[in-house]
């Protein structure tokens, strides 16, 4: 079985099927879709992350399209969900949802839109503070056993987070996916401001990576090129020196900007797997040296990329 550790990339879907409403899909959101799974396929990319709520569900049902369209497909990827989210107007305000009854229902309904007969890694969304450890272990084991979904995570959670539910759990949890990129640095942040005035800046829970790191729990990255901010939609001065260094850095490396900021979170020794979200083939392909090429920036580097972006030198 694939294991979703082995990933250096995975390529997130929540960009595909459309607006973020209720409106059906249609032939040109099908074939974005397409050319996007197409690009990431390209690069090397096999594993593709979704959520039961991205676009509404239509981030996976037009998945569910492109697997349809190509029955060899789906033998040659890694599908990964999550499900713990609810949205403001589903039967209530937005909210968070990690009872059994919720989780089971979220993984059919996910293999009915994915097409497929099942979720090789299933993540828990967000913590739910009302959530029953014993109730989601049962639910968890159950879809296990039946050979409903193969792997199992969470996203966003902190160290004691997960340790408290893995307690109750019969199968092993083997990702958090977190917000990490050179703009979202905290959980780098964290580890150094200790024993600083600054320490109580970061809302990064301190010791979170390195529990993972212990627990070989891979850790993924959502967000890692930051929305274009080091890449050509920078937002402010410091953006635009960092995105400067960026370049440099890629033309000194003969390499693209985007590779270099990937570079940099896969670059930690946590060894952190990003999940690009674009939905532009071009923006997809140009990422290509973080699956073909081990990160290739010195020490030096790695640090100038993290000063410059902070805007600061480190305490």
């Amino acid at each position: 079985m694939a294991d979703i550790r082995d990933h250096r990339l995975l390529y997130g879907c929540m960009g595909l099927g459309g607006d973020w409403n209720t409106e059906p899909y249609g032939a040109r959101e099908v074939a974005a879709a397409e050319a996007a799974v197409e690009a990431a396929l390209e690069i090397g990319v096999t594993a593709f992350d979704h959520a039961d709520i991205y676009r509404h569900g239509k981030s996976e049902a037009v998945f569910g399209e492109v697997l349809a369209r190509a029955p060899d497909l789906r033998s040659r990827i890694l599908l990964q969900t999550k499900c713990g989210i609810r949205l403001d107007g589903d039967a209530g305000p937005g909210r968070y949802d990690l009872r059994g009854t919720h989780i089971v229902r979220s993984v059919e309904e996910s293999l009915a839109r994915l097409r497929t007969d099942v979720i090789d890694v299933l993540l828990l969304h967000r913590p739910d503070p009302l959530a029953d450890p014993e109730d989601v272990a049962e639910a968890l084991g159950s879809l296990h056993r039946q050979g409903l979904v193969r792997q199992f995570g969470v996203s966003n959670m902190a160290a004691a987070q997960i340790a408290h539910l893995q307690a109750a759990l019969e199968v092993p949890l083997v990702v958090d996916q977190l917000e990490m990129s050179l703009a979202r640095r905290d959980w780098v942040e964290a580890g150094v401001l200790v024993n600083t005035a600054a320490s109580t800046a970061t809302g990064f829970p301190l010791g979170t990576v390195e529990y993972c790191r212990a627990n070989r729990i891979g850790l993924q990255a959502w967000g890692p090129l930051a929305g274009g901010r080091f890449t050509g939609a920078a937002r402010t001065p410091g953006d635009r020196a960092t995105a400067d260094l960026v370049a440099a850095l890629a033309e000194r490396r003969g390499t693209t900007p985007e590779a270099v900021v990937l570079w940099w979170v896969q670059r930690h020794p946590a060894g952190v797997a990003p999940v690009i979200g674009t939905a532009r083939p071009d923006r997809i392909r140009a990422c290509r040296d973080a699956v073909a090429r081990e990160p290739e920036l010195t020490r030096e580097e790695w640090y100038e990329l993290w000063v410059t972006a902070r805007g600061e030198p480190l305490p």
